[in-house]
Protein backbone atom coordinates (compact mmCIF):
# COMPACT_ATOMS: atom_id res chain seq x y z
CA UNK A 1 0.00 0.00 0.00
CA UNK A 2 1.61 3.36 -1.44
CA UNK A 3 2.41 5.94 1.86
CA UNK A 4 -0.21 8.70 2.44
CA UNK A 5 0.44 11.78 0.47
CA UNK A 6 1.67 14.72 2.72
CA UNK A 7 -0.54 17.60 0.41
CA UNK A 8 0.69 21.44 1.59
CA UNK A 9 0.04 24.61 -0.02
CA UNK A 10 3.10 25.93 -2.57
CA UNK A 11 4.40 28.61 -0.08
CA UNK A 12 8.39 27.98 -0.81
CA UNK A 13 10.07 28.76 -4.34
CA UNK A 14 11.37 25.00 -3.69
CA UNK A 15 7.86 24.03 -3.99
CA UNK A 16 6.65 26.20 -6.58
CA UNK A 17 9.76 24.58 -9.20
CA UNK A 18 8.63 21.11 -8.03
CA UNK A 19 4.84 22.20 -8.78
CA UNK A 20 5.56 23.67 -11.87
CA UNK A 21 8.00 20.32 -13.30
CA UNK A 22 5.73 17.98 -11.60
CA UNK A 23 3.59 17.54 -15.62
CA UNK A 24 7.03 15.80 -17.16
CA UNK A 25 7.26 13.23 -14.85
CA UNK A 26 3.58 12.38 -14.73
CA UNK A 27 3.50 12.47 -18.53
CA UNK A 28 7.26 10.64 -18.98
CA UNK A 29 6.71 8.29 -21.77
CA UNK A 30 3.22 9.51 -22.55
CA UNK A 31 3.30 10.58 -26.33
CA UNK A 32 0.52 12.94 -27.23
CA UNK A 33 1.65 15.15 -24.42
CA UNK A 34 3.27 18.51 -25.52
CA UNK A 35 5.45 20.17 -22.74
CA UNK A 36 4.44 23.77 -22.15
CA UNK A 37 7.15 26.20 -22.03
CA UNK A 38 8.08 26.71 -18.60
CA UNK A 39 8.39 30.16 -18.84
CA UNK A 40 4.77 30.32 -19.82
CA UNK A 41 3.97 28.36 -16.87
CA UNK A 42 5.81 30.46 -14.25
CA UNK A 43 3.75 33.32 -15.80
CA UNK A 44 0.91 31.63 -15.11
CA UNK A 45 0.85 30.74 -12.02
CA UNK A 46 2.67 33.96 -10.13
CA UNK A 47 0.60 36.65 -9.04
CA UNK A 48 2.83 38.95 -10.39
CA UNK A 49 2.97 38.26 -13.96
CA UNK A 50 -0.73 37.21 -14.33
CA UNK A 51 -3.42 39.44 -13.68
CA UNK A 52 -6.22 36.88 -13.28
CA UNK A 53 -4.98 36.89 -9.51
CA UNK A 54 -6.08 40.25 -9.01
CA UNK A 55 -9.75 39.46 -8.88
CA UNK A 56 -9.46 35.95 -8.34
CA UNK A 57 -8.51 33.65 -5.14
CA UNK A 58 -6.22 31.06 -5.49
CA UNK A 59 -5.08 27.33 -3.70
CA UNK A 60 -1.51 26.17 -4.51
CA UNK A 61 -1.45 22.47 -3.36
CA UNK A 62 1.47 20.06 -3.84
CA UNK A 63 1.27 16.55 -2.98
CA UNK A 64 4.27 14.54 -1.90
CA UNK A 65 5.55 10.68 -0.72
CA UNK A 66 8.62 10.34 0.45
CA UNK A 67 9.74 13.78 -0.40
CA UNK A 68 8.96 12.91 -3.60
CA UNK A 69 6.17 15.25 -5.34
CA UNK A 70 3.76 12.84 -6.83
CA UNK A 71 0.28 15.34 -7.71
CA UNK A 72 -0.79 18.89 -7.69
CA UNK A 73 -3.92 20.79 -8.10
CA UNK A 74 -5.13 24.27 -8.57
CA UNK A 75 -8.22 26.26 -7.18
CA UNK A 76 -9.79 29.25 -8.57
CA UNK A 77 -12.37 31.43 -7.68
CA UNK A 78 -13.13 34.10 -9.95
CA UNK A 79 -14.77 36.70 -7.93
CA UNK A 80 -15.53 38.64 -11.00
CA UNK A 81 -17.15 36.06 -13.15
CA UNK A 82 -19.06 34.54 -9.96
CA UNK A 83 -20.55 38.33 -8.77
CA UNK A 84 -21.75 38.92 -12.97
CA UNK A 85 -23.38 35.42 -13.21
CA UNK A 86 -24.50 35.39 -10.37
CA UNK A 87 -22.64 32.39 -9.20
CA UNK A 88 -20.98 30.69 -6.32
CA UNK A 89 -18.40 28.42 -8.08
CA UNK A 90 -14.90 27.48 -7.37
CA UNK A 91 -12.95 26.25 -9.96
CA UNK A 92 -10.34 23.07 -10.13
CA UNK A 93 -7.67 23.42 -12.61
CA UNK A 94 -3.91 21.77 -13.57
CA UNK A 95 -4.60 18.48 -11.61
CA UNK A 96 -1.72 16.07 -11.90
CA UNK A 97 -1.56 12.75 -10.33
CA UNK A 98 -1.03 9.26 -11.68
CA UNK A 99 -4.07 6.70 -12.12
CA UNK A 100 -4.01 6.67 -8.13
CA UNK A 101 -7.63 7.06 -7.20
CA UNK A 102 -6.67 7.72 -3.46
CA UNK A 103 -4.36 10.84 -4.11
CA UNK A 104 -6.94 12.36 -6.67
CA UNK A 105 -9.83 11.99 -3.70
CA UNK A 106 -7.26 13.96 -1.69
CA UNK A 107 -6.14 16.64 -3.80
CA UNK A 108 -10.04 17.93 -5.43
CA UNK A 109 -11.08 16.84 -1.59
CA UNK A 110 -8.48 19.93 -0.45
CA UNK A 111 -10.15 22.14 -2.74
CA UNK A 112 -13.97 21.17 -2.29
CA UNK A 113 -12.65 22.04 1.69
CA UNK A 114 -11.82 25.43 0.44
CA UNK A 115 -14.72 26.14 -1.22
CA UNK A 116 -16.57 25.22 1.26
CA UNK A 117 -14.73 27.61 3.60
CA UNK A 118 -15.75 30.56 1.15
CA UNK A 119 -19.14 29.61 1.32
CA UNK A 120 -19.23 28.39 -2.79
CA UNK A 121 -21.95 25.82 -3.30
CA UNK A 122 -20.14 23.96 -5.97
CA UNK A 123 -16.63 23.04 -8.08
CA UNK A 124 -16.16 22.91 -11.84
CA UNK A 125 -13.33 22.13 -13.61
CA UNK A 126 -10.82 21.65 -15.20
CA UNK A 127 -11.09 25.10 -16.29
CA UNK A 128 -8.94 27.99 -15.67
CA UNK A 129 -9.50 31.74 -14.61
CA UNK A 130 -10.84 32.49 -18.08
CA UNK A 131 -11.54 30.57 -21.12
CA UNK A 132 -8.40 32.11 -22.68
CA UNK A 133 -6.39 29.25 -20.19
CA UNK A 134 -7.04 25.09 -20.87
CA UNK A 135 -10.31 24.17 -19.95
CA UNK A 136 -11.69 20.52 -20.19
CA UNK A 137 -10.37 16.76 -19.52
CA UNK A 138 -9.53 15.20 -23.51
CA UNK A 139 -12.41 12.43 -23.43
CA UNK A 140 -12.02 11.63 -27.65
CA UNK A 141 -9.12 12.05 -29.93
CA UNK A 142 -5.82 10.94 -27.81
CA UNK A 143 -4.68 9.77 -31.03
CA UNK A 144 -4.94 13.07 -32.63
CA UNK A 145 -2.18 16.46 -31.88
CA UNK A 146 -3.23 18.99 -29.54
CA UNK A 147 -4.17 22.16 -30.30
CA UNK A 148 -2.57 25.28 -28.06
CA UNK A 149 -4.10 26.09 -25.00
CA UNK A 150 -5.85 22.85 -24.78
CA UNK A 151 -5.10 19.86 -22.33
CA UNK A 152 -3.79 16.86 -23.10
CA UNK A 153 -4.71 14.31 -20.28
CA UNK A 154 -4.06 10.33 -19.61
CA UNK A 155 -7.45 8.34 -20.49
CA UNK A 156 -8.03 7.53 -16.84
CA UNK A 157 -8.26 11.31 -15.49
CA UNK A 158 -12.09 11.82 -16.55
CA UNK A 159 -12.55 8.34 -14.20
CA UNK A 160 -10.66 9.54 -11.49
CA UNK A 161 -12.86 12.68 -11.04
CA UNK A 162 -16.39 10.65 -11.87
CA UNK A 163 -16.11 7.90 -9.04
CA UNK A 164 -15.71 10.74 -6.63
CA UNK A 165 -19.28 12.16 -7.67
CA UNK A 166 -18.00 14.72 -10.09
CA UNK A 167 -20.75 14.78 -13.46
CA UNK A 168 -20.74 16.39 -16.89
CA UNK A 169 -21.26 20.22 -16.87
CA UNK A 170 -20.75 20.81 -20.46
CA UNK A 171 -18.66 19.22 -23.39
CA UNK A 172 -16.84 20.62 -26.24
CA UNK A 173 -16.97 19.33 -29.39
CA UNK A 174 -13.32 20.04 -31.76
CA UNK A 175 -14.13 19.14 -35.56
CA UNK A 176 -11.63 18.27 -37.96
CA UNK A 177 -12.55 20.01 -41.61
CA UNK A 178 -10.29 18.27 -44.22
CA UNK A 179 -9.47 20.91 -46.73
CA UNK A 180 -10.72 21.09 -50.46
CA UNK A 181 -8.47 22.07 -53.75
CA UNK A 182 -10.86 25.29 -53.16
CA UNK A 183 -12.99 27.00 -51.27
CA UNK A 184 -16.72 25.54 -52.13
CA UNK A 185 -19.05 27.26 -54.78
CA UNK A 186 -21.77 27.89 -52.01
CA UNK A 187 -19.46 29.29 -49.40
CA UNK A 188 -18.24 32.07 -52.06
CA UNK A 189 -21.32 32.93 -53.42
CA UNK A 190 -22.84 34.14 -49.98
CA UNK A 191 -19.44 35.81 -49.79
CA UNK A 192 -19.38 37.41 -52.90
CA UNK A 193 -23.14 38.88 -52.13
CA UNK A 194 -22.10 40.15 -48.95
CA UNK A 195 -19.53 42.08 -50.44
CA UNK A 196 -21.31 43.69 -52.90
CA UNK A 197 -23.18 45.09 -50.50
CA UNK A 198 -20.34 47.07 -48.67
CA UNK A 199 -21.64 45.07 -45.81
CA UNK A 200 -17.69 45.87 -44.59
CA UNK A 201 -14.31 44.79 -45.57
CA UNK A 202 -11.64 42.49 -45.27
CA UNK A 203 -8.42 43.70 -43.96
CA UNK A 204 -4.98 42.99 -46.40
CA UNK A 205 -2.48 42.33 -43.45
CA UNK A 206 1.06 41.60 -45.01
CA UNK A 207 3.39 41.94 -41.79
CA UNK A 208 3.02 41.01 -38.49
CA UNK A 209 3.65 44.57 -37.07
CA UNK A 210 0.78 45.95 -39.12
CA UNK A 211 -1.61 43.11 -36.55
CA UNK A 212 -0.50 45.32 -33.38
CA UNK A 213 -2.62 48.27 -34.15
CA UNK A 214 -5.81 45.90 -34.60
CA UNK A 215 -4.74 43.29 -31.09
CA UNK A 216 -6.80 45.68 -28.59
CA UNK A 217 -9.83 45.87 -30.88
CA UNK A 218 -10.09 42.49 -31.45
CA UNK A 219 -9.84 42.05 -27.59
CA UNK A 220 -12.55 44.32 -27.37
CA UNK A 221 -14.84 42.75 -29.66
CA UNK A 222 -14.44 39.39 -27.99
CA UNK A 223 -15.77 41.18 -24.47
CA UNK A 224 -18.97 42.19 -26.74
CA UNK A 225 -19.18 38.77 -28.92
CA UNK A 226 -19.24 36.02 -26.18
CA UNK A 227 -20.23 37.86 -22.90
CA UNK A 228 -23.17 35.24 -22.99
CA UNK A 229 -21.15 32.37 -24.18
CA UNK A 230 -20.58 29.91 -20.99
CA UNK A 231 -17.82 30.65 -19.18
CA UNK A 232 -16.32 33.59 -20.64
CA UNK A 233 -15.34 36.45 -18.13
CA UNK A 234 -14.73 39.22 -19.07
CA UNK A 235 -11.48 40.75 -20.00
CA UNK A 236 -9.91 43.90 -18.73
CA UNK A 237 -6.87 46.10 -19.44
CA UNK A 238 -4.57 44.22 -17.74
CA UNK A 239 -5.29 41.10 -19.38
CA UNK A 240 -5.92 42.48 -22.92
CA UNK A 241 -2.03 43.30 -22.64
CA UNK A 242 -1.25 39.94 -21.38
CA UNK A 243 -2.92 38.47 -24.12
CA UNK A 244 -1.29 40.42 -26.90
CA UNK A 245 2.12 39.86 -25.53
CA UNK A 246 1.89 36.55 -25.13
CA UNK A 247 0.44 35.79 -28.80
CA UNK A 248 1.45 38.36 -31.21
CA UNK A 249 5.10 37.21 -31.70
CA UNK A 250 3.68 33.57 -33.37
CA UNK A 251 0.71 34.98 -35.53
CA UNK A 252 1.11 34.71 -38.48
CA UNK A 253 -0.93 37.45 -41.08
CA UNK A 254 -2.12 35.19 -43.67
CA UNK A 255 -4.24 33.34 -40.92
CA UNK A 256 -6.21 36.24 -38.70
CA UNK A 257 -8.47 37.78 -41.12
CA UNK A 258 -10.43 41.20 -39.81
CA UNK A 259 -13.36 42.79 -41.27
CA UNK A 260 -14.07 46.34 -41.18
CA UNK A 261 -16.59 48.72 -41.61
CA UNK A 262 -15.99 52.68 -41.33
CA UNK A 263 -12.80 51.69 -39.28
CA UNK A 264 -14.59 49.77 -36.63
CA UNK A 265 -13.92 46.00 -36.46
CA UNK A 266 -17.23 43.95 -36.69
CA UNK A 267 -15.93 40.62 -37.34
CA UNK A 268 -12.68 38.25 -37.10
CA UNK A 269 -11.15 35.07 -37.03
CA UNK A 270 -7.43 33.84 -35.92
CA UNK A 271 -5.67 30.56 -37.03
CA UNK A 272 -2.18 29.37 -36.75
CA UNK A 273 -0.59 26.19 -37.80
CA UNK A 274 -0.18 23.41 -35.27
CA UNK A 275 3.07 23.71 -33.19
CA UNK A 276 2.82 20.74 -31.14
CA UNK A 277 5.64 18.95 -32.46
CA UNK A 278 8.28 22.14 -32.04
CA UNK A 279 6.98 22.44 -28.43
CA UNK A 280 7.54 18.84 -27.93
CA UNK A 281 11.46 19.00 -29.53
CA UNK A 282 11.93 22.27 -27.00
CA UNK A 283 10.37 20.39 -24.25
CA UNK A 284 10.04 23.44 -22.47
CA UNK A 285 12.41 26.11 -23.07
CA UNK A 286 13.03 28.84 -25.99
CA UNK A 287 16.77 28.73 -25.85
CA UNK A 288 19.20 27.79 -26.65
CA UNK A 289 17.75 25.88 -29.69
CA UNK A 290 13.57 25.53 -28.85
CA UNK A 291 12.46 28.51 -30.99
CA UNK A 292 13.46 27.27 -33.88
CA UNK A 293 12.02 23.56 -33.00
CA UNK A 294 8.61 25.67 -33.01
CA UNK A 295 9.20 27.44 -35.90
CA UNK A 296 10.15 24.39 -38.20
CA UNK A 297 7.30 22.85 -36.63
CA UNK A 298 4.98 25.98 -37.99
CA UNK A 299 6.44 25.27 -41.14
CA UNK A 300 5.76 21.95 -41.71
CA UNK A 301 2.19 21.43 -40.16
CA UNK A 302 -0.44 20.47 -42.70
CA UNK A 303 -3.09 21.20 -39.90
CA UNK A 304 -4.36 24.96 -39.30
CA UNK A 305 -5.25 25.31 -35.35
CA UNK A 306 -8.57 27.99 -34.85
CA UNK A 307 -7.99 30.04 -31.70
CA UNK A 308 -11.03 32.16 -31.84
CA UNK A 309 -13.23 34.09 -33.82
CA UNK A 310 -16.68 36.55 -33.65
CA UNK A 311 -18.77 38.44 -35.44
CA UNK A 312 -20.41 41.63 -34.09
CA UNK A 313 -23.52 41.31 -32.83
CA UNK A 314 -25.18 43.19 -35.00
CA UNK A 315 -23.38 42.01 -38.06
CA UNK A 316 -24.74 38.32 -37.87
CA UNK A 317 -26.42 36.85 -40.41
CA UNK A 318 -25.34 39.13 -43.51
CA UNK A 319 -22.33 36.93 -44.89
CA UNK A 320 -19.74 38.75 -42.81
CA UNK A 321 -18.88 35.14 -41.22
CA UNK A 322 -18.78 33.46 -44.76
CA UNK A 323 -16.37 35.94 -46.40
CA UNK A 324 -14.18 35.56 -43.60
CA UNK A 325 -14.20 31.87 -43.34
CA UNK A 326 -13.71 31.75 -46.98
CA UNK A 327 -10.49 34.47 -47.12
CA UNK A 328 -9.30 32.09 -43.69
CA UNK A 329 -9.48 29.05 -45.70
CA UNK A 330 -8.40 30.00 -49.43
CA UNK A 331 -5.18 31.00 -47.22
CA UNK A 332 -4.96 27.55 -45.75
CA UNK A 333 -5.38 26.32 -49.35
CA UNK A 334 -2.79 28.20 -50.49
CA UNK A 335 -0.20 27.31 -48.02
CA UNK A 336 -0.58 23.67 -48.44
CA UNK A 337 -2.70 22.62 -45.24
CA UNK A 338 -4.78 19.00 -45.43
CA UNK A 339 -7.34 20.32 -42.60
CA UNK A 340 -8.40 23.00 -39.67
CA UNK A 341 -8.85 22.01 -36.28
CA UNK A 342 -11.74 24.26 -34.72
CA UNK A 343 -11.07 24.22 -31.51
CA UNK A 344 -13.38 24.18 -29.03
CA UNK A 345 -17.12 24.58 -29.91
CA UNK A 346 -19.59 24.58 -27.47
CA UNK A 347 -22.08 21.72 -27.70
CA UNK A 348 -25.46 24.07 -27.95
CA UNK A 349 -23.94 26.52 -30.30
CA UNK A 350 -25.76 24.86 -32.81
CA UNK A 351 -24.90 28.10 -35.55
CA UNK A 352 -21.19 26.97 -35.50
CA UNK A 353 -21.42 23.21 -35.66
CA UNK A 354 -24.09 23.76 -38.35
CA UNK A 355 -21.16 25.88 -40.28
CA UNK A 356 -18.86 23.38 -39.67
CA UNK A 357 -20.91 20.04 -40.70
CA UNK A 358 -21.72 22.07 -43.62
CA UNK A 359 -17.99 22.44 -44.97
CA UNK A 360 -17.73 19.07 -44.04
CA UNK A 361 -16.39 18.73 -41.10
CA UNK A 362 -16.77 16.17 -38.44
CA UNK A 363 -16.37 16.04 -34.12
CA UNK A 364 -12.99 14.06 -33.83
CA UNK A 365 -11.92 15.62 -30.13
CA UNK A 366 -14.33 16.07 -27.35
CA UNK A 367 -13.77 18.27 -24.05
CA UNK A 368 -15.39 17.98 -20.54
CA UNK A 369 -15.79 19.88 -18.10
CA UNK A 370 -17.41 18.37 -14.42
CA UNK A 371 -19.21 19.73 -11.89
CA UNK A 372 -20.07 18.78 -7.94
CA UNK A 373 -22.35 20.43 -5.75
CA UNK A 374 -20.81 21.12 -2.28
Amino acid sequence: MAAVADIREVKTRRDFRAFIRLPWTIHKGHQGWVPPLLSEERAFFRPRSNPAFAYSGVLLLLARRGGVPVGRIMGIVNRRYNEAKGEKQARFSSLECGNDPELAGLLLGRVEAWARGLSLTRVIGPMGFTDQDPQGFLLKGYEHKPSIGTYYNHPFMPELVEALGYEKEMDYAVYRVDLPKEVPAFYLKVAERAARRSVCRLLDIKRRRGLRPHVRPILELMNHCFQELYGYSALDEREMKALARRFLPILDPRFVKIAVQGGEIVGFNIAMPNLADGFRRADGRLLPFGFLSIIRAGRRTRQLDTLVGGVRSDFRGKGVDAMIGCATMAAAIEAGFEFVDSHHELEYNQKVRGEMEKLGGRVYKVYRIYRKGL
